[in-house]
């Protein structure tokens, strides 16, 4: 794999923001604001701005019939995700709004205020049958922007309100500001939380997702909810082939020694745009390593960059998976961790009356 000539866009993991051609979209280049030409004209480089839309849906509750999911219905707070991680399957989503599933996923991202609101109205209908919800399955619930929103937040203050349950994926120690919920959720069984680890290296995980938490606080947040009582889980995700992969072991050993109750992982998965974004990632930064680390994930994914087929696509085949499987299963035992499934009750749930009040009796 060649190197690529044009220096790294540091503090973001895309480097670039090409727009799909699978929807006939115009090409373009990102030229920043008047603000960075002016900057540009002083000898300084223009810097990538973060910007929010804040938006204002119908709906808020996503169902799906995945037959290989375990979930059927999900919430995202956030379109985008500040961020920035390189391998984030979720990136090919901005394509809908006509925006670059690289730059401008991590630094266009959109907040659905009404949230709390959209969610209380879709619990007092008649015709709603409560089952648990699943948050982070998109773009992290508690990416930087949820501090000023918090959106998430509000979201937790109905679940608990009416009795819902849910879980949560993220890659943020942000969960920790509202622990307070979480662990009276977890009083009644019905919050489970995720916690994302890809590597134990600061480094790298500042160059495959910038702006996420660095690896030692999001295994002390996971210490903090097993203290609390909220069941919680590690996800070693995703095992990156040739850079990451290392790393399992050691991260099934430490979420072992902090009382985690549950691990898995999760092979890399490159649908659409991702893969020519990771692909330039690797010419950036591992353009040495970069062809090995292409031909194994062929390997597992039948030959291709990416298995889009169900239930195929997060069961990957092939010697390297099969050393993986077999690498993780002895890290889990060697670290006494048995994979505990969490049972949440959705038994009590109390519907709001309509217009999104709780019922007095």
């Amino acid at each position: 794999m060649d190197q690529r000539k044009e220096p790294a866009v540091h503090g973001r993991g895309a480097q670039s923001a090409s727009v799909p051609q699978r929807f006939g979209l115009a090409e373009r280049e990102v030229d920043g604001d008047w603000k960075d030409f002016v900057a540009a004209l002083d000898g300084e480089p223009p810097k990538l701005r973060t910007t929010v839309i804040e938006e204002h849906p119908r709906t808020i509750v996503t169902f799906n019939q995945s037959p290989d999911v375990g979930f059927d219905r999900s919430i995202n707070a956030y379109r985008g995700c500040e961020h920035g991680c390189v391998y984030c399957f979720a990136r090919p989503t901005h394509a809908y709004h006509d925006l670059s599933p690289g730059l401008d996923f991590e630094t266009r991202l959109f907040a659905k205020l009404d949230a709390a609101r959209l969610l209380r109205e879709t619990f007092a209908r008649p015709r709603y049958r409560p089952k648990w919800i699943a948050m982070g399955t998109n773009t992290d619930p508690y990416q930087p922007i949820e501090g000023r929103y918090r959106i998430t937040r509000q979201v937790l203050e109905v679940c608990l309100d009416v009795r819902h349950p849910v879980t949560i994926t993220t890659k943020s120690d942000r969960v920790l500001q509202d622990l307070d919920l979480l662990a009276e959720m977890a009083k009644h069984r019905l919050v489970a939380v995720a916690i994302s680890v890809t590597t134990l290296d600061p480094k790298l995980s500042g160059k495959l997702e910038p702006r996420a938490a660095s690896p030692a606080k999001r295994l002390a947040a996971l210490a903090r909810l097993a203290e609390a009582g909220v069941p919680n889980h590690c996800s070693v995700a995703p095992v990156i082939p040739a850079i990451t992969d290392e790393f399992m072991e050691g991260i099934v050993a430490r979420a072992g020694e902090i009382g985690v109750g549950s691990a898995g992982w999760i092979p890399l998965r490159l649908p659409h745009e991702v893969a020519p974004l990771f692909r330039e990632w690797l010419s950036v930064h591992f353009p040495q390593r970069g062809d090995k680390v292409m031909n194994i994930v062929r390997s597992i994914r039948g030959g291709k960059d990416n298995d889009p087929d169900f239930f195929t696509r997060m069961k990957p085949s092939g010697v390297w998976a099969d050393l993986f499987r077999a690498r993780f299963r002895l890290a889990c035992k060697r670290a006494g961790i048995r994979n505990a499934r969490f049972e949440l009750d959705h038994s009590q749930f109390r519907r709001p009356a309509e217009g999104g009040q709780l019922r007095l009796l």
